[in-house]
């Protein structure tokens, strides 16, 4: 497999399990089921590193496709592009999910609906902490931090370091939960230290082969330390966050040609599309099985497993079976 080949499916690996946490993340959105102890420690462990996870991925693409080595005079064209690629999803995907809450939430089970269409899309880009459509906040975020980086590197990776040292102050500072700022600061660095990787090229890689089992067994370490003992959000996820990046993408760079590499490069190819649709699938889902099925105690498990079905197949088989068929949509959700 050739350098950039296998680049490319390292990255695609990486997508397809971040996606599979992410879905894993938004089985339960408020409440846990009763006599589940083991679900929130999970969770909270996935939270600390996904995200971040799927930033540094994002830096990193941006600097394998030119992106962010563009001058600032490209900034406009840019834009255009990048706002058709996350814009439109996210307003649509975002307008689709006030709408279909407000209209089921007399009629089955709705996590956080909104108490009037109104309120919800006002949610939706303003008042960004209780959006109805939380669960599509990177779309927004990945947009102006992209952006932001290109007007500020202006096509100079010597400008990067700079930047990052900047991202990582204003990483501490208590922003409130308008336009995303809060997410906004929290996550750029990230992206920019995917940034950092791409500029790095081949010594990032080697670096990454010989260092990924120490990287895996300290991150193994803060995981299950930060599912027993809970600490500061900021600095769990700045700790965990960073030392997952190297320690997962050295994993998969190494990993072996077999069914989980293939099962994890399926998801990848189909993560934009999961991201996008997978709270409505299970939304859905848990809705009508709430209406029979209890999901208390024992029957969570098998309950949580459907769950999961339905966020990563239900949104594959809407793109193979119907998206794909839709020129304008086939290209939307990538």
């Amino acid at each position: 497999m050739s350098g950039l080949r296998k680049r490319r499916a390292d990255i695609e690996a990486a997508k397809g399990l971040a996606i599979a946490l992410v879905v894993f993340g938004h089985l339960v959105a408020r409440q846990d089921p009763a006599g589940v102890g083991w679900y929130e420690p999970l969770r909270r462990g996935v939270y600390a590193f996904h995200m971040p996870l799927f930033l540094y991925l994002s830096g990193l693409v941006a600097v394998y496709s030119g992106f962010l080595r563009a001058p600032r005079a490209a900034l406009p064209g840019l834009a255009a592009a990048r706002a058709k690629r996350l814009l439109v999803p996210f307003f649509g995907i975002g307008v689709l999910i006030v709408l279909g809450k407000c209209g089921a939430s007399g009629l089955v089970h709705v996590d956080n609906a909104p108490s009037s269409v109104w309120s919800g899309l006002l949610a939706l880009v303003w008042d960004t902490g209780h959006s109805p459509a939380l669960s599509i906040w990177y779309l927004f975020v990945v947009f102006v931090v992209g952006l932001g980086s290109v007007a500020v590197l202006d096509g100079r990776p010597a400008r990067l370091p700079w930047l990052l040292a900047a991202a990582l102050v204003l990483f501490w500072l208590p922003l409130p939960a308008l336009l995303y700022l809060d997410r906004i600061f929290i996550y750029a660095p990230f992206f920019l230290m995917g940034a950092a990787a791409g500029f790095a090229g081949a010594r990032w890689e080697a670096w990454l082969d010989r260092v990924w089992p120490w990287a895996m067994a300290v991150f193994c370490a803060a995981l299950v330390a930060v599912m027993v003992w809970v600490t500061p959000q900021k600095l769990t996820l700045l700790l965990v966050g960073t030392v997952s990046l190297p320690a997962i993408h050295g994993w998969l760079r190494n990993l072996r040609l077999n069914a989980l590499q293939s099962a994890l490069l399926l998801l990848g190819r189909y993560s934009f599309m999961i991201y996008l649709f997978n709270t409505l699938f299970i939304g859905l889902a848990k809705g009508l099985l709430l209406l029979v099925w209890p999901w208390d105690g024992a029957r969570f498990l098998p309950f949580a497993c459907v769950l999961m079905g339905a966020g990563l197949f239900g949104p594959m088989a809407l793109k193979y079976y119907a998206f794909r068929r839709v020129e304008i949509l086939e290209r939307m959700t990538g």
